[in-house]
């Protein structure tokens, strides 16, 4: 049974950019961050193997509900011998990323709750305005922004 051509199997990175969506210089990126992988042919060319094209959906997929680029890499350097991620793989990173993504959802629901307080006051006032300064310690003492040295306390307000 005669064997197929193993350029059959590989993709140049203009193929790989018309049949994933994904922009070359996007590729390259995601290359140069370690999320797919290229061989080079004799003349310096990179070919991609054809399960880069489920790599590139994994990553613009995570992407696009908002996870890092590193949580994507460390998600795909958990796959045994750099494979292709699978249905079974997307669900379990799925679940723990939807923690991630109910807490950052937690996160902006707060910011638009206070930006409407804001938006009312229009001050923007360092002394009580959460976005400006949020978690804001010495606040609470004293308004307007100071230096501190490490070690000595801010003055009373009075």
């Amino acid at each position: 049974m005669p064997q197929i051509p193993q350029t059959l199997h590989e993709l140049s990175v203009g193929q790989l950019s018309a049949r994933s969506g994904a922009a070359v210089s996007a590729l390259h990126f995601y290359e140069a961050k370690g999320l797919i992988s290229s061989s080079r042919t004799s003349g310096n060319q990179r070919r991609y193997s054809r399960d880069a094209l489920r790599r590139v959906a994994f990553v613009r997929a995570a992407q696009r509900v908002g996870i890092p680029l590193v949580t994507i890499r460390e998600a795909l350097a958990e796959l045994p011998e750099e494979r292709t991620p699978n249905r079974e793989d997307w669900a379990r990173l799925s679940e723990v990323w939807r923690k991630e993504l109910d807490e950052r959802i937690g996160q902006l629901h707060r910011l638009r709750d206070h930006l409407t307080d804001c938006i009312g006051c229009g001050c923007l006032s360092l002394e009580n305005c959460v976005l400006s300064n949020p978690d804001d310690i010495v606040g609470e003492r004293i308004t307007g922004s100071r230096l501190m040295p490490e070690g000595r306390k801010p003055p009373r307000r009075t």
